[in-house]
């Protein structure tokens, strides 16, 4: 290979550096050669694949000053005209002799049939044998200045220089699940002799993708389920059951299935190492409150983390108020006992306040800290911390987690999220954790009534908005910038604020909230707002998670189709938590049909984890799970929820792996590769 070439694959996103690279670098279609249009055939109007070769190109400026690109192509039954405006790159491209396939639509201009801006593949440069009839393409690169055509052979050495490949599967394996060898797997989805060895190609290297990561996921369970040692939790004494007979409301059934559960987990000899997943307004707070009294109860203590400082802050509100009247047993009163304390910890507690904290975790006069990541490094020295609860955990990284644990003696850990996600995609993220779902919605909680507006419609719904805060409700406009942008058409929270005070709510109370305000103006915007001195608050996503305003009956979304379905759903649990009636109105003129997709399906549902199947359907796997969790770049042809059976099939095949050889000491290459895979988050697992 090339030494030009190989400095070109480094600068490739992904870089491709080494001969696995290579092989992993898959096509992302096929050309199939047999079956395409012929150009004597094609009508006018008609959209067509074809495949020919390229006679004559030639580039010239417009009179409009730009580049005009025409070519002509013939397949054998005739010639075609190709048209390409403001691409002169093309002329390179479509160096006479090259073998193309083009999509388009055919049209006639000045009597000539031609396509016009067609989609190009290019199949071979001029001189090229034409062998093979299914043709890989593969992921080109302008930037690097890599195409299609230098890929097919590099690939074709890689093949060469890699031979046969190691089997990671048994045959017993391989022929329950009629799966095809690694080294046949490698070779067809490169070098293809038929459509449906690709088939088969794609089948065993996707199994292979989700099984490396259910392996590590399982493997890392069983580790910490082994090596840890826990506590015993005394789960049935009195602050739970007191906490829960002073509650102004009955617990659900799946409230009280959740804390079941947990409790079972705590009173065992492992540690817990749960994920709680709720539906917005679910009532996953009492159930992370409950779990942090049974911590308390036998006199250990508790960490509440949350992602931001406005989430801390609220449920350091919600705790302390809802355990103040609960007493615990003390050697420091004259009563011999004094109410549970819950401290608060963020960056803007001051020297003094840590002090004091930091002095009541030490003698036990501190039971639970709430904060924020000021938690993880040492500001506060837990004596006996036994419980570990983390809000919205997918905006933690594997290493602040582990922080965070190490801050005990192996706690207990739940980890909470309010943005459900699907079963299969969950065994990915999640995978390590042993899972529970809050569906069912407190008594008296409504439906909030969804409404998708054109913008030239807005006045529609800052009609309501004003006759809801007429009634004394309160509403938000939420924007998906901070600021104006010239890049970007969207609405602005600092410009709409200014705006709507001079325009449509003159005359009304509006606040402001975005993530790059100081921590101090954050926090006062949010107490006007509960306290009910705003009627309005303008603001970013920074509301997104957590925010509990029972007054709030209105939510107006502008820009509504550049948030994401998930997004969508948060934002909207944050009206209509006081059983009165509730609107949201999603502003937007949608331009993709993903974005039209989004905005049909929270009209059409409420139900969070139903909208978390669709957002799995319209995005894919790789932007729904983002970063959550290491490995998840790996999914190169393994796609969520297509995919589902492939990740039940492949967590099950784990399993019986790692019960016949826990260290895979007699499968050192699939070893090797759960290693390079997830990195140092599971490096421990497998070494010999």
């Amino acid at each position: 290979m090339k030494p030009a070439l190989l400095e070109k694959l480094a600068r490739m996103s992904p870089a491709i550096e080494t001969v696995l690279d290579l092989l992993q670098h898959y096509p992302r279609r096929y050309h199939d050669r047999t079956r395409r249009a012929e150009i004597a055939e094609l009508s006018v109007g008609e959209e067509a694949t074809i495949v020919a070769e390229v006679r004559r190109v030639a580039a010239r400026k417009a009179r409009t000053g730009k580049w005009m690109v025409e070519a002509v192509v013939d397949d054998g039954s005739g010639m075609l005209n190709l048209v390409f405006f403001n691409q002169r790159w093309r002329e390179r491209q479509l160096a006479p002799g090259t073998e193309v396939a083009l999509y388009g639509k055919l049209d006639v201009y000045r009597g000539k049939r031609q396509l016009t801006n067609p989609i190009v593949d290019v199949l071979g440069r001029a001189g090229d044998p034409k062998t093979g009839l299914v043709i890989p393409i593969y992921p080109q690169s302008g930037k690097a200045d890599v195409s299609t055509w230098e890929i097919q052979p590099a690939v074709a050495c890689a093949l060469g220089w890699a031979g046969n490949l190691a089997e990671t599967l048994s045959p017993g394996v391989l022929g329950e699940a009629k799966l095809v060898g690694r080294t046949d797997a490698y070779r067809w989805i490169h070098r293809p002799e038929t459509a449906e060895q690709v088939r088969k190609a794609r089948r065993r290297l996707t199994f292979d993708e989700f099984l490396r990561l259910q392996v590590g996921l399982v493997a890392r369970k069983r580790a910490i389920e082994a090596e840890a040692r826990g506590f015993r939790h005394v789960v049935d004494g009195t602050l739970v059951a007191r906490f829960h007979k002073a509650l102004p409301f009955e617990l659900t059934s799946d409230q009280r299935e959740a804390i079941a559960t947990i409790a079972a987990d705590m009173a065992g000899p492992a540690p817990m190492h749960r994920l709680l997943q709720g539906e917005v307004g679910s009532g996953k707070t009492v159930v992370a409150l409950s779990a942090l009294l049974m911590a308390v109860q036998g006199g250990y203590q508790g960490a509440l983390m949350a992602p931001t400082e406005v989430l801390a802050e609220q449920l350091h509100a919600v705790a302390r108020d809802t355990l103040g009247a609960i007493t615990v047993p003390s050697e420091q009163t004259l009563l011999a006992e004094r109410p549970v304390t819950v401290a608060l910890l963020t960056n803007r507690v001051g020297a003094a306040e840590r002090r004091r904290i930091a002095a009541g975790l030490t003698n036990g006069e501190v039971d639970i800290v709430v904060g924020t990541h000021a938690l993880l490094f040492g500001d506060a020295p837990f004596t006996k911390l036994g419980v570990v609860v983390i809000d919205e955990q997918h905006r933690f990284g594997v290493e602040q987690r582990a922080l965070l644990k190490g801050l005990g003696d192996d706690p207990d850990v739940l980890v909470m999220t309010a943005t459900p996600i699907p079963r299969t995609a969950a065994m990915l993220v999640y995978g390590d954790l042993d899972h529970t779902e809050l569906h069912e919605m407190p008594p008296g909680r409504k439906t909030v009534q969804t409404v998708a507006l054109a913008t030239a419609e807005r006045a529609e719904a800052y009609g309501r908005l004003q006759r809801e805060i007429a009634e004394g409700h309160q509403g938000y406009v939420v924007c998906p910038l901070v600021e104006g942008s010239a890049k970007v058409e969207a609405k602005a929270a600092t410009d709409e604020y200014e705006r709507l005070r001079a325009e449509e709510l003159r005359g009304l109370d509006l606040g402001l909230l975005h993530g790059q305000m100081a921590a101090t103006d954050k926090e006062a915007a949010m107490a006007a707002f509960r306290a009910g001195d705003t009627d309005v608050l303008v603001a970013t996503t920074v509301i997104e998670v957590g925010v509990d305003v029972p007054n709030a009956t209105i939510m107006i979304v502008e820009d509504a189709d550049r948030f994401g379905l998930s997004q969508l759903h948060q934002l909207r649990g944050r009206v209509g938590r006081g059983g009165d009636d509730a609107w949201c109105f999603l502003l937007a003129d949608p331009t993709t049909p993903d974005g039209e997709a989004r905005l049909e399906a929270m009209v059409r549902s409420s139900d969070g984890f139903e909208l978390a199947e669709r957002d799995l359907a319209i995005r894919g796997s790789g932007e729904v799970l983002g970063e959550r969790q290491s490995g998840l770049g790996d999914l190169k042809l393994g796609q969520l929820p297509r995919d589902e059976r492939y990740v039940l099939y492949a967590r099950g095949v784990a399993e019986r792996l790692l019960d016949d050889d826990p260290k895979l000491a007699r499968n050192r290459p699939l070893a090797e590769e759960v290693d390079d895979l997830l990195g140092d988050d599971v490096e421990f697992l497998f070494k010999s």
